[in-house]
């Protein structure tokens, strides 16, 4: 079981994403035999008296999952930590720079057997089992072992590290008893879950509580999942195991907990059935889960932002770059759109966009409700396959050296505090634009203007005022006297400041 939870913001900054798409476009690999069916049961109106006939039922599709597995000795850092109560005894720094350095001129890293234990459940009756990355990972081999105590050889079949799933296989052919996966979005915060697993090696543990909340964030390490937060009983063990609901159908699968004391404290966290479904059937079909790449950098639109494009409110992302020739590109995305929903599905913020395109199978085409110049419409793309080199760090450039001196041409808008010079093709370059590319670089800011309180500073290009390319000044005035005459207060800018593209406001309430 996992512990503790990274807390950082996720923040979508050039992604591609990934991952497994919706429900409707899943490919359906589980096909049961003639006359097989998964376990189900009708549940008791109301609280029920007792879970018996729930656990009873569905106990046999639930197995322990034992693991061997092989890890690098790290005698060093054993050390260290050991050695750390005796810190600043006479000769200790020495003595332990000469282990490290006899450890970088040794052979091959030594490795030793480590033991793990975790849970898993039947999703078929041929044999596959559904479990955590982390139970499985380095694992040389792997035993589950049943509800009537059989012991069964397994195989990996495959992982997603991403989600932490995992899919093994028994080896022995037979037909085994299997639950299905159900829809957590159907629970409401309070409904009655049941979860089984193997916590601290006691197999066959039921446990029983409440769903306490939905669509968690856990932060960097779990980018693609919105957890379910429940607080049935899950310790170290639990991993990989299903929780039920009163149907029989697993609507979780449990993977982490957040605990001072790293026993249960009420504060469980399970990866949602429909995410679970849609990455296993990938693995049993590829052995992997190809993650999507959009080839979009995006960012939150802001209050001021839907002010400035006449929006009720601010739920979206704003496009602020587009790679070209990336899927976004070759599918009519643009640079400004912002994005209110993927496959019918609403999104309220970057993160949330994130999320969702990175549950996108790769080479799939989906759907993408946008706002373009104040006008709504949908666009196909077919998200690509992300490779490793897409995350390169963009370099910091400016327009203007600090040692420019006469500029030429020079148009000053005293209006908004500033003064422009035209972007030559010298500049459109260092910047990564394209040689045709519109926009006024900023060579002079006033103090108290509208271009200072924007954040806006000497040396940054302003691409775009309210969706239309600023070849002129001449432009952005009319952009401004065109927001003032449908009563806003803001204009959207497009701002390239060295190789990035950010999207900002100006207040024109005082021009």
């Amino acid at each position: 079981m996992k512990l503790g939870i990274s807390r950082q913001a996720l923040v979508a900054a050039l992604f591609g994403a990934a991952a497994v798409g919706t429900l409707s476009i899943a490919p359906q690999i589980l096909s049961p035999e003639a006359g097989a069916q998964p376990i189900a049961i009708q549940p008791p109106a109301g609280a029920p008296m007792s879970f018996a006939d729930l656990i009873e039922r569905v106990e046999p599709a639930v197995v322990s999952v034992n693991v061997l597995s092989e890890r690098e000795v790290n005698d060093l850092g054993d050390m260290q930590e050991f050695f750390e109560q005796f810190r600043g005894l006479p000769g200790l720094d020495e003595f332990m720079e000469q282990r490290r350095q006899q450890e970088e001129q040794g052979d091959e890293p030594q490795t030793r057997e480590a033991r793990s234990l975790g849970s898993g459940f039947f999703i078929s009756q041929d044999g596959y089992i559904v479990t955590n990355n982390h139970v499985v990972q380095n694992a040389v081999q792997i035993e589950v072992v049943t509800k009537d105590g059989a012991e069964l050889e397994a195989e990996l079949v495959g992982t997603d590290p991403d989600t932490d799933l995992a899919v093994i296989k028994v080896k022995d052919k037979g037909t085994y008893p299997y639950v299905r996966f159900g829809n957590s979005h159907n629970l409401r915060k309070g409904d009655w879950v049941v979860a089984l697993g193997n916590p601290f090696g006691f197999s066959g543990t039921a446990t029983a509580g409440i769903l306490s909340a939905d669509g968690r964030e856990l932060g960097n390490d779990s980018p693609y999942t919105d957890f379910l937060q429940i607080d049935a009983a899950i310790n170290r063990g639990n991993s990989g195991g299903p929780t039920f609901d009163l149907h029989g159908n697993v609507v979780g699968v449990n993977t982490q907990i957040l605990s001072p004391t790293g026993g249960s404290v009420g504060i469980g966290f399970a990866i949602p059935a429909e995410l679970a479904q849609e990455v296993t059937q990938a693995i049993i079909k590829d052995g992997h889960v190809s993650r999507g790449w959009l080839g979009v950098q995006i960012q939150d639109l802001t209050e001021d932002m839907a002010e400035a494009q006449g929006m009720l409110n601010n739920d979206g992302s704003i496009i602020a770059d587009v790679t070209e020739d990336s899927p976004a590109d070759k599918g009519g995305l643009q640079r400004g759109d912002i994005i209110l929903s993927v496959n019918g599905q609403k999104v309220s913020d970057a993160t949330s966009t994130t999320r969702l395109v990175g549950r996108l199978i790769a080479n799939t085409s989906n759907k993408f409700d946008i706002m373009r110049g104040g006008k709504r419409q949908t666009i196909d793309v077919v998200v690509g396959e992300r490779g490793d080199s897409l995350n390169a760090r963009r370099i910091p450039a400016s327009a203007l050296s600090e040692d420019s001196g006469d500029t030429g041409a020079e148009a000053t808008m005293s209006s908004l505090g500033v003064t422009f010079v035209p972007l030559d093709d010298e500049m459109r370059q260092r910047l990564g634009l394209d040689e045709d590319e519109a926009g006024l670089v900023i060579s002079e800011v006033e103090r108290g203007g509208a271009i200072e309180e924007a954040g806006l500073q000497r040396g940054m290009v302003i691409l775009e005022a309210n969706n239309e390319p600023v070849s002129s000044v001449d432009v952005l005035k009319k952009a401004i006297d065109a927001a003032k005459k449908a009563n806003r207060t803001k204009v959207l800018i497009a701002v390239r400041v060295g190789q990035i593209t950010t999207y900002r406001t100006i207040d024109i309430s005082e021009d």
